[in-house]
């Protein structure tokens, strides 16, 4: 196990940072001439060190210990893995490799592969696994313990039967009733599994199996399998067809007469749980039972999965079985715990678990779900919002206020949203005056922002009814955040509510004195909004005309920013989406705008170009920016039809598979190309491969003989020049024949390769026109039918038609 690996892409990945003493720590070009088992010893002593080890950096460690391996340091590889410390290659390496050392040594690695993945069930396996093959049974027990309720997988739960099976093997009747208890416990957790099935037969096998003395012990033993057969059936598994068959030899082999009742009352419901397996296998197929449990990265594949997991929970909580709602609820509760398996770190995925609950009048359950959900996430605040919430519906204030508290203390960098929150929780449970005081002693916070003053100056107002306390607070918090335009403007909203038109003019005048000039755009708009609505014509324009001003500042042509345009009338006389122009003359003063604004700077041709209203809205106009998002789109920009587009990945859509010939093609293609000519024959050959979506043929040909092209020559006459065409080309003088005719280079003669050239096409487009009178006689055909000109008709034929013989074209187009 000491061969050198090719492990450069990988490296280039993670994280070489490895802290064991400083003897691998930051190898740039660094020779490591000792076995792989050896340095992963030497990683596991020091896990616990001053600095923790990543699993990346020790699965690098691990993996490059080839003798002479020289390991090359990738610095942008190296950062991103730093950070990402649900590396799944790395981990998958890191547990490979633990497979080679003592359960001793290797127990700390696979403590850190679970902390990281708590729910990756291959490593709960592996990890109990050796802990069994060392004879370790209480270890693996305390392992059991911690894994089972959180991993329902069929695999870890029957690793886990068979080791209740080895414990109680030589305990006689009393391990066989252990083994018993063991196995009902595994089928009240993943007896709804779809696979299932394998357990279920095990655990009817082990009833036979069980030792009898009396007539009473045989008759309860045979009880016991009827029901274990009856809920087996139920079960919509892999197995149930089986199971039905040995049900059915079971009842007859006891008493026929009675099988006959039995059989015909539990017919249907077999029947049912085989459709619903059906129906069940089509969701199933789609997931992905490998996966480990990361934050979302918005891969495909992730969303693919994610998808596939909601459309199983959806048809599940459909009870297709219609079987009482205990037992259906028991296996949406399974299928949910399954899928936390895998999207452990989707917020969304608990939120529903935990509604669902709700919903269904199970609160304590609601809760306890909330409960994981936080210390799965503890970093999501909006989990945290939603239990409170819950908390609160249900009257339990107290909890619901510890969790408020806790946002706000674990949060002390950005704790202003908890601070609002906090007070308005206060407000609704203990009244306004638990709010205010919380309020006097959060503004004295570091931490407070601005937010928090106009929160509660808001809710002030609009519960007390009192607007003089409410701009007391806003007026206390103008002395902290005068700088603050966003203060500024909802103190403005607040006195205009008012209608104190005096003080909104005294606050804007305030502000616009200390506001730096590229921080106060937002500020003079507003003030021209409200001089169009409070004041006259004359201080109208004067706003207007100090904001062009104050704004000019700010724009290396100044003197243009002065200037009175048409623009600035638009952008006066507009109401929401009511303009008094239409959007073509919109669209062509706010260019004439940009361009003026623009119009000494140097800039190159693509920028004019390229440039759209946008740059134009951003600075001083009034409602234009606001609204212009509500202007109808120019008929002149064409916008593909959306509602026709679908997701395309080369890597996860396979394209319809269609049986080649030899030559590659199928053998409808050949037949066409072999009525090709030579040159374009070559043409297509030449084509690049493109891997994606195949247009419809239909619609393409149809499209193409459905428009109007350019007139074509007659067949079999010389081509001349045609009328109405261009007289210059860049592409230089062309041939009879329509080729581009291009000078020697280098002033090497050609003419005899010219005459080569001249000899192919003749014969090529000789060989072309022998096979189109019969396309053109179809073709003419079908521009009668649609009411072409007869006289159109031959040249019509030849610029519209298809490439391909007349019988194609005429089937296309039909």
């Amino acid at each position: 196990m000491d061969e050198a690996l090719d492990m450069d892409d990988l490296l280039e990945r993670l994280d070489p940072d490895i802290y064991l003493d400083g003897r691998l720590s930051g190898y740039d070009v660094h020779t490591i001439g000792v076995s792989r088992k050896a340095v992963l010893q030497e990683v596991v002593k020091g896990l616990h060190a001053i600095r923790p080890v990543s699993i990346a950096a020790t699965a690098v460690a691990v993996r490059s210990q080839g003798r002479g391996r020289r390991v090359r340091r990738n610095p942008a590889g190296v950062a991103a893995a730093a950070m990402d410390i649900y590396n799944v290659e790395a981990a998958e390496i890191l547990a490979n490799e633990a497979l080679l050392l003592p359960i001793g040594e290797a127990a700390p690695i696979y403590e850190k592969l679970l902390a990281t993945f708590p729910t990756a069930v291959k490593y709960w396996k592996q990890y109990v696994e050796a802990y069994i093959a060392a004879n370790d049974e209480e270890t693996a027990k305390q392992i059991f313990s911690r894994c089972l309720l959180t991993c329902p997988h069929i695999n870890l739960w029957r690793c886990y039967i068979n080791f209740i099976k080895r414990v109680n093997s030589k305990r006689g009747s009393e391990g066989l009733e252990e083994t018993k208890k063991a196995f009902d416990f595994m089928l009240n957790y993943v007896g709804n599994d779809v696979a299932s099935g394998p357990v279920w037969m095990e655990y009817i096998a082990f009833l036979k199996s069980m030792p009898v003395v009396t007539p009473q012990d045989e008759s309860r033993r045979m009880t016991t399998i009827r029901k274990v057969y009856q809920k087996a059936i139920l079960v919509p598994t892999s197995h149930v067809e089986q199971l039905w068959k040995d049900y059915d030899n079971f009842e007859n082999s006891v008493s026929r007469t009675l099988a006959k009742g039995l059989l015909s009352e539990y017919q249907p419901k077999f029947n049912s749980a085989r459709a619903v397996y059906r129906e069940r296998k089509k969701y199933i197929d789609d997931i992905d039972w490998s996966m480990l449990a990361i934050p979302s990265t918005g891969s495909y594949k992730e969303e693919q999965q994610c998808m596939a997991w909601k459309r199983l929970l959806t048809f599940e909580k459909g009870n297709p079985q219609r079987i009482d709602a205990a037992a259906a609820n028991r296996r949406i509760t399974f299928t949910y715990e399954q899928c936390l398996m895998y999207l452990y770190h989707h917020p969304d995925v608990w939120y529903d678990y935990a509604t669902w609950h709700a919903k269904n009048g199970s609160t304590d359950s609601a809760i306890k779900i909330f409960q994981r959900a936080i210390k799965a996430l503890p970093g999501s605040e909006v989990l945290k919002y939603a239990f409170a919430e819950l908390e609160e519906s249900i009257g339990a204030i107290q909890p619901a206020k510890t969790i408020y508290e806790s946002l706000v203390a674990e949060n002390a960098s950005m704790t202003s949203l908890a601070h609002i929150q906090f007070i308005r929780f206060l407000r609704r449970t203990e009244g306004i005056e638990a709010a205010r005081k919380y309020f006097l002693e959060a503004r004295k916070l570091p931490s407070c922002t601005y937010h928090v003053y106009v929160a509660y100056a808001t809710m002030s107002f609009c519960l007390d009814k009192d607007a003089k306390v409410a701009q007391n607070v806003f007026e206390a918090g103008l002395k902290k955040f005068m700088q603050e335009p966003g203060y500024v403007l909802e103190y403005a909203d607040f006195l205009c509510r008012l209608n104190d038109d005096r003080n909104v003019r005294a606050l804007f005048e305030r502000a616009l004195s200390l506001l730096p000039p590229e921080e106060s755009i937002e500020v003079w708009k507003r003030f021209a909004q409200f001089e169009q609505i409070y004041g006259d014509l004359s201080s109208m324009l004067k706003v207007e005309q100090r904001r062009k001003e104050a704004l000019s500042r700010t724009s290396e042509d100044a003197l243009s920013s002065l200037e009175n345009t048409l623009y600035d009338v638009v952008s006066r006389y507009n109401y929401m989406d009511l303009w008094p122009c239409s959007s073509k003359e919109l669209d062509y003063l706010s260019r004439q705008e940009w361009l003026a604004k623009n119009m000494s700077k140097k800039n190159d041709k693509s920028v004019m170009l390229t440039s759209v209203v946008g740059p134009t809205l951003d600075k001083g106009n009034v409602g234009v920016a606001a609204n212009a998002k509500l202007l109808h789109q120019s008929a002149r920009v064409v916008r593909p039809e959306t509602s026709r587009m679908v997701i395309y990945d080369p890597r996860q859509i396979k394209g319809p598979v269609i049986a080649a010939t030899s030559s590659g093609y199928t053998k409808e293609v050949d037949d066409i190309f072999k009525m090709l000519s030579p040159p374009i024959m070559s043409f297509i050959t030449n084509l690049p491969a493109i891997e994606g979506p195949s247009p419809d043929i239909d619609i393409v040909l149809g499209v193409l003989l459905q428009s109007t092209l350019p007139a074509g020559h007659d067949v079999g006459k010389p081509s001349g020049p045609v009328p109405g065409a261009a007289t210059t080309d860049l592409s230089g003088p062309r041939n009879q024949n329509g080729s581009v005719h291009r000078p020697p280079r280098d002033g090497q003669p050609t003419k005899r390769k010219a005459i080569e050239r001249q000899e192919e096409e003749d014969a090529a487009a000789v060989a072309q026109n022998r096979a189109m009178p019969r396309d053109i006689f179809r073709l003419r055909q079908i521009q009668r039918s649609r009411g072409v000109a007869p006289a159109q008709s031959g040249s019509a034929a030849m610029s519209s038609g298809s490439m391909f013989s007349g019988e194609q074209s005429a089937n296309s187009s039909s």
